[in-house]
């Protein structure tokens, strides 16, 4: 087969090389522009994929397409041997990482489009909270497995690396059983975490109370959780602390929450209006999801009778919101209609006391 620039053999043997370089990155070049535009074109049909596209291969094939098209022209440049071994190993390797670049890039888009259709910013969000968990987690685990192998294969372009990895699949059990050891806690990791993805304890944004604390899961990583508190804290823990300690989950099965108000109040207080008055501050706030409202008398002590209201919320910030907005209402009702029923300290003079007393 002939080869490529035969017409510049009198040039120094760099030229053709530089060519072959300018003409790759001007075709790659090429390749993106005319991509992006076919993106957005097809942008007004299907804009959330594409634009997923445009934001995560913007850059990625503009590399991987010159140094495809340089490693298919290095066999038609006069280059000397020993100089188009070392090149032609530099370039695969960078084919490599490119390409492991472009597959990873393509997960993060099918990630996109998973996140779209699981939409966990809806109300009734269980099932989408379900499925972006085993999202996460597969991607990730995808992610490490598609790196391992990148950097397996890069080393096998070495000749060397070849033939030693003939000596370590001789010795492959004694490896073994080293690098289990040495990869223990690692592993212990690995396996609490696909056992979280998929019999699912936690879930992405759950409410959930961990080392007396409340907050939301946040992040579900290969070895650690990050938990949101409610003060905007994060708390980091091991994937295996939700394997191997008790914990609260709040939204386990259902985002509901059933929240309790409690008020302290005289034994004057009549009941009735308090809770119609109950009943009109839960109907006129769109906090409440009209699902449990309950007024009870559960506890009397010698100065106060406890009333405990209940009252329910889609979520667990939304029931947060929702006793604060009744608990003020509330008391605010009681001033200004029934002050006198405000917990009080009862003292009563007997006739005998103040003649003791003025004695």
């Amino acid at each position: 087969m002939p080869l490529l620039f035969d017409e510049l053999s009198g040039a120094p043997t760099w030229v053709p090389a530089v060519l072959l370089v300018t003409l790759s990155l001007a075709v790659g070049f090429l390749a993106r522009f005319i991509l992006l535009r076919f993106i957005r074109y097809w942008q007004n049909r299907d804009r959330k994929l594409f634009k997923s596209l445009e934001k995560h291969l913007r850059g990625s094939m503009f590399l991987f397409i010159p140094l495809l098209l340089i490693s298919v022209g290095l066999n038609y440049v006069n280059i000397q041997p020993g100089s188009l071994s070392f090149i032609t190993t530099t370039v695969n390797i960078f084919i490599i990482l490119s390409f492991c670049s472009v597959l990873i890039r393509l997960i993060n888009v099918a990630q996109d489009m998973l996140f779209i259709r699981y939409d966990i910013n809806l109300s009734n969000n269980l099932r989408a909270r379900k499925i972006r968990t085993q999202i996460m987690y597969v991607k990730k685990v995808a992610i490490v497995i598609l790196v391992t192998l990148c950097l397996s294969l890069i080393l096998l372009s070495f000749p060397g690396v070849r033939k030693f990895g003939t000596t370590i699949l001789a010795g492959a059990g004694v490896a073994g059983i080293i690098i289990g050891f040495a990869l223990q806690k690692s592993l212990v990791n690995l396996f609490a975490g696909i056992q979280i993805a998929f019999t699912q304890p936690i879930k992405i944004d759950d409410a959930v109370v961990v080392e007396n604390e409340w907050g939301w899961i946040e992040e579900i990583n290969l070895t650690y959780v990050v938990v949101r508190i409610w003060d905007l804290r994060r708390l980091v823990l091991p994937i295996t602390y939700f394997t191997e300690n008790a914990f609260q989950n709040w939204t386990r099965n259902n985002a509901q929450i059933l929240g309790s108000v409690f008020l302290y109040l005289d034994y004057s207080m009549p009941l009735e209006p308090l809770r119609r008055h109950f009943e009109k501050v839960l109907s006129e706030t769109k906090l409440w999801d009209q699902q449990t409202q309950v007024l009870q008398v559960t506890d009397t002590t010698d100065k106060t009778m406890t009333i405990r209201m209940l009252m329910t919320a889609q979520n667990s910030p939304t029931a947060w919101d929702l006793r604060c907005y009744v608990r003020e209402k509330m008391i605010e009702f009681i001033q200004q209609n029934y002050p006198q029923s405000l917990p009080q300290v009862r003292a009563t003079l007997t006739d005998a006391g103040i003649r003791e007393t003025n004695s």
